[in-house]
Order: C-alpha cells, then structure tokens, then sequence
C-alpha cells in the first residue's frame, strides 16, 4: 500500500499502448481454463503457463497444479498442458510413453521458430539461436535438434567469438522475446562474419513483443519514471525495462504488484510511464492506476 501522505497536486501517466496480454499468452490461459472445465480438477501444467504470478496463482485457485516434470503427475488419469514458451520434442514422447493425456499451449509464434529449426536442419544447415540461456523457449527450440548442430548466443561477445563447422552451411534464428535493437546489432555481427547466413523469412521476434518495445520508446523521454508490470522470471518484461531505460528513462523498473512500488516516488509533477508485459493481465494496470489516485 502506498505510505506517501503528501497532498499530490499532479500527476501525469503514460500508459502505453499496446501493453498486457498478447494472443499467445491469452490461449495458454484459455486452454487451461477450458481444460478445467472439461475434465475437472486437477489439471496439471508443466513449468508456468505464462511468466506471471499472478495468473498462475489464479489458475492454481481454479485447481491446476504446475510441475516441473512429468514424473510429477501421479497417474495418467490427469491431463497435462505445456506451457506456452514450448517444450523440447522429448516431452511429448515420455508423455505418449506414460500414456498421458497433454495439450500443447505453445504459443504458434514460438512453435513456427521449431519448424524453421526442424526445416534447417533437413537441410543439414548448422542453426545458430539468439537468445537467454536457461529460458524455457530456448529449451524447447534447442530440443528440436540435435543439440551439436545448434549454437546459442546471447550478445554480441558470443557473436564475434563464435566457431562453427561449416560457415558457408548456416542459419539462424531468434528467441521471440528479444530486445528489437540489440538483436539487429547481434545479427549485423553474424552477417558480417558469415556473409552466407540463412536467415528466417520472417522476423522470429514477435509482433506482440515489437509493438510493446515500440510503445515504451514513444513515452520513455516524457516521463521521470518508467513501471513495467510484469514478472522477473519474464523475458518480455526485462527486455521492456531495458527500452525504456535505453530510450530516455534511466529511471524505469519492473514490479509484480503494487506492493512491489515505491510509492514515496510519487511527488507533485511526476510523469510515470506505464506498460504492462505480454503475459501480465489489464487488471494489474488498473490497479496500478487506482492506487495513483489515493
């Protein structure tokens, strides 16, 4: 709860837009919700269907249960969802060995980036993937292929660095929830040392992630602060504090909750820039906004 008692004469908000969920994170959390209501509790959700406590402390209520590993589940009557970020291709085979029933929720963007790895390598090309070490999309996307035919770099080190086997034979593609501006620098390197680089045909960084980095570059010089609503765990999210930062608010942070906020920052004439991450719902800006007025 806010703690400033200071009389407020002004204060101006930026909300950006588009902010909040996109298609992908909005299906995941349908499919979850239907599932519940077709077969009942429990249903059970490997690793977070979206990044974002609050939806999966929400569904958790509803009577869905989320694992880390299908050894989790104690018997195939239950179903299973895979969360939108993806899964290796090994999961769905231990899950057809357990004789599970599972749904996919991978979000169709990230599972077009596992064609374009799957078609890369029917070409015997070598794939090089920009992204985040540990993140579950690029979990899944490098457990398309076998995983010595595919590279991961995450900055521009790695791409000056990088040794392949065969640079005349080689590929790329992106995490789709990449910082815009430091993904292109990435990709200027590669090009420039591997003039023969294949590359996708269309940009692997999705729309929804474009069009969130775009809204907070409009806002970002007008405002003392920048709060992003999202999660830590969230790609979108960091990347989305990044922009701003690197757009004209050095000031700008991530929260999960209103609670999270500082809200001795709130003085008279204060510009706040507002967004929400792709997998964080509207009602945390409401909020947001609603604590502002008190």
């Amino acid at each position: 709860m806010k703690q400033n008692n200071q009389k407020k004469e002004k204060i101006n908000i930026y909300l950006a837009n588009p902010r909040g969920f996109c298609a992908g994170v909005d299906r995941a959390i349908k499919m979850v919700e239907q599932s519940l209501k077709i077969y009942g509790k429990p249903i059970y959700v490997r690793h977070e269907i979206v990044h974002n406590r609050h939806v999966v402390e929400k569904l958790k209520k509803l009577g869905a249960i989320f694992v880390d590993s299908l050894d989790e589940i104690p018997n195939n009557k239950y179903p299973v969802i895979f969360s939108a970020h993806g899964v290796p291709k090994s999961v769905p085979k231990e899950a057809k060995l357990k004789k599970l029933t599972y749904f996919d929720a991978t979000c169709p963007l990230v599972s077009k980036i596992h064609r374009e790895v799957e078609f890369f390598d029917k070409k015997n090309f070598e794939i090089i993937l920009i992204g985040h070490s540990n993140h579950p999309e690029v979990i899944g996307t490098m457990g398309q292929v076998n995983n010595s035919k595919i590279y991961l770099i995450e900055n521009i080190e790695d791409a000056m660095k990088l040794h392949v086997n065969n640079k005349n034979h080689l590929a790329y593609v992106t995490q789709t929830t990449l910082s815009i501006d430091d993904t292109a620098e990435i990709i200027k390197i590669l090009k420039k040392r591997f003039p023969k680089i294949q590359e996708p045909k269309k940009d692997d960084i999705c729309y929804a992630t474009t069009n969130r980095q775009e809204a907070i570059k409009r806002i970002a010089k007008k405002c003392n602060y920048v709060v992003i609503i999202g999660a830590y765990n969230s790609s979108n999210s960091l990347r989305l504090v990044e922009v701003a930062k690197n757009n004209g608010c050095k000031d700008s942070f991530l929260i999960q909750k209103n609670n999270d906020f500082n809200w001795e920052k709130i003085i008279n004439n204060t510009n706040i820039g507002l967004s929400a991450s792709a997998s964080a719902p509207e009602e945390l800006v409401i909020d947001f906004i609603n604590e502002c007025k008190k």
